[in-house]
This record gives C-alpha cells, sequence and structure tokens, in this order.
C-alpha cells in the first residue's frame, strides 16, 4: 500500500473519534435516545399506540406543548425563565375572544389586539428584567400572579361568569378556525393546524439559534451576560426579543384553544409553564443557561405526547403520569450536565 493511502486511512482514523465527540456533546442527543425508547416501550406495551389515528393524537399533544417548547428554550438558552408562560396563552384566548363579542363581533379585531397584548406582556417582563436587575424568576412569577387574578375577575365583571361567550357565529370565524384549528386528513394521519405552527417555529427557532448573530448573542448572554455586555451584545434588547418570542408562541396557542372550542375558560393553563419547562430541559437546556437546542425542546414535547397518550392507550393509571415526567425532568438535567461537562473538555 502506498503512502499516500496509508496517510489517508489514518487521517480518516482519526477523524471517526472527533466526529463521535461531536455527536456525544450535541444537547439533543439525550432526548434522541430517549423519545425512541419510550416510543419502542409503548409500542410493546400498547397496541392502540401504533395505530394510524393514534399517531395523529400524540402529534397533536405534542404539538400543544412544542409550540410553546420553542420559544422557553430559547428563553432558557439565554439564561432566562418565564413562569407567566401557562396563564399568558389563557390570556391570549380570553383577550381575542372579549374583544370580538364585546366591542366588535368581527374575530380578526380580536385577534389582532390579542397579539398585541401578548407581545406587550412579553416586552414588560423583558423590560422589567432590564431595567431592575431582579432574577426572572421573581418578574415573571408576579406577572405569573397578575395574569391569574386579572383572567378571572375580568372575564367575572365582563361576562358574568368564569368562561367567555361563544363566539362561533361572529364574522371571521372560519376563517380563523381555518388558521388555528383546522384538521387535514392523510392516510389515515389526522394532523391538526397546530403540527403546522410547531413545525414552523422549530425550523424558525432553530435557524436564528444556529444561522444567526442573533442566537449567537442568546448563546452569550446565557453563558456569562457580563462577558456579552463587554464585548458589544445588547443583552437586555436580546432577552426582551426573547421573552416577545414566547409571547408570540402564547398567542398562536391561545387562538388555537380559542378557535378550537370558541369558548374560553378563565382559570385553564396554571401550571402548563412548568411543562413547557420541562421539555426545554427535557431537549437538552441547562437551568445555568447559555447551552440547549431548539430542535430538542421538540423532541421533548415528542415525549410528552407519546407518554401522555401511551400511558392512556396502555391502560396504565394516568396518576403515575406527572412521576414519569418528573423522573425525565431529573435523567435528563443529570445528562445533560454530564454531555456539557464532557463538550467542554473537549478532546482527549
Amino acid at each position: 500500500m502506498s503512502g499516500p493511502d496509508l496517510l489517508a486511512q489514518d487521517g480518516l482514523a482519526q477523524d471517526r473519534p472527533a466526529a463521535l465527540r461531536r455527536i456525544l456533546a450535541r444537547p439533543e442527543l439525550g432526548s434522541l435516545i430517549a423519545a425512541v425508547a419510550v416510543f419502542l416501550v409503548f409500542a410493546t406495551v400498547a397496541g392502540p399506540f401504533l395505530r394510524v389515528g393514534s399517531l395523529g393524537t400524540v402529534l397533536y399533544a405534542a404539538s400543544t406543548i412544542g409550540i410553546m417548547a420553542v420559544p422557553v428554550s430559547l428563553l432558557m438558552i439565554g439564561g432566562e425563565f418565564d413562569l407567566s408562560a401557562g396563564v399568558l396563552v389563557t390570556t391570549a384566548a380570553l383577550t381575542s375572544s372579549m374583544v370580538s363579542y364585546q366591542f366588535t363581533a368581527v374575530t380578526w379585531v380580536g385577534v389582532v389586539v390579542s397579539l398585541a397584548t401578548t407581545l406587550a406582556i412579553g416586552w414588560f417582563n423583558g423590560w422589567m428584567l432590564g431595567r431592575t436587575r431582579l432574577p426572572s424568576f421573581i418578574v415573571t412569577l408576579g406577572t405569573f400572579l397578575m395574569l391569574t387574578g386579572a383572567n378571572l375577575g375580568l372575564t367575572k365583571a365582563i361576562s358574568g361568569t368564569v368562561s367567555t361567550k361563544s363566539i362561533a357565529d361572529m364574522e371571521g370565524f372560519e376563517s380563523c378556525r381555518r388558521l388555528f384549528a383546522s384538521e387535514v386528513t392523510i392516510g389515515g394521519l389526522t394532523i391538526k393546524a397546530t403540527v403546522w405552527w410547531w413545525l414552523g417555529l422549530l425550523v424558525v427557532g432553530s435557524w436564528v439559534l444556529l444561522r444567526t448573530r442573533f442566537g449567537n448573542w442568546i448563546f452569550a448572554v446565557g453563558g456569562d451576560a457580563d462577558a456579552a455586555r463587554a464585548v458589544g451584545v445588547p443583552v437586555a434588547r436580546t432577552k426582551t426579543v426573547l421573552y416577545l418570542g414566547v409571547g408570540f408562541g402564547a398567542w398562536v396557542l391561545g387562538q388555537h384553544l380559542l378557535f378550537s372550542f370558541d369558548t374560553v375558560q378563565s382559570g385553564e393553563g396554571v401550571g402548563n409553564e412548568l411543562i413547557y419547562i420541562v421539555a426545554a430541559v427535557i431537549g437538552g437546556c441547562l437551568i445555568t443557561g447559555g447551552y440547549g437546542s431548539v430542535v430538542g425542546s421538540a423532541l421533548g414535547a415528542l415525549i410528552f405526547g407519546m407518554a401522555s397518550k401511551g400511558i392512556i392507550y396502555a391502560q396504565w393509571n394516568p396518576d403515575w403520569f406527572k412521576f414519569f415526567l418528573g423522573a425525565m425532568l431529573l435523567m435528563a438535567a443529570l445528562l445533560n450536565a454530564y454531555v456539557k461537562r464532557r463538550a467542554e473538555r473537549g478532546p482527549r
């Protein structure tokens, strides 16, 4: 064998461990392994799980978490939390419904006002964080409590009950429903509109994080905000934009809830913010920020969808679902920390 051939083989041998290390350092690796494991478990123990109709149900459950998991994961990579994300979804739905019913009788007006409202709340969270330097836990906990009270108090004051009035007969309802709550059946697989919104947000979020300067800023402010500020990264503005992203996701999901059922219960959404955070952490995001993956958050949402429906198809006691989520959260957090340490040490 000639000398150049030997050199080429030696180079390939050296490249293989480096490529393997890069794969092992990917933040979404753990969530991918977990997703495959969860799928195999329920495919084995639950016969209905593999039916085409069941897969559509799993995708729908995953998408309703994934729509919010995408912006929440970006926010966590940027080093912050949003404990108001769950009730903000309900705020988006309530605003759209009550504005349409009480003032215009045109649903598109309510939809636009709702978007402005959720973006304003997201901006408020980012602005408060930048102005006060308080932990995002405190800022968004305050927003959570205010929104929880406002959702209930304003709904009862305006509608006289804890739920909104039906808007199904209003102008624009059908077109809004087609955008936010329609479904299409392909070969027996029913795909809800939320799945398309989820995939769209996933593509945009991944592109922003991995292909743009703003994505570099997200990693920088999450890793070390002071160091990022010292090299000219607009830390406050970056975090405010991330909170605006959470507001947009809440608007999309809120409109889906409204136009799926045409009424909204004012007490919904409490606790969902923790599920969004769990999906992001399972997907590879660290609590400390500066590390994570949007694709991983999608896998985390998919695990949630498979588990929530797989437990039902397997006829297990659904009371154990939260136990499963807690166990997945702890295992994912430990695995993510281990992978990050390996990535920081680099090749040996």
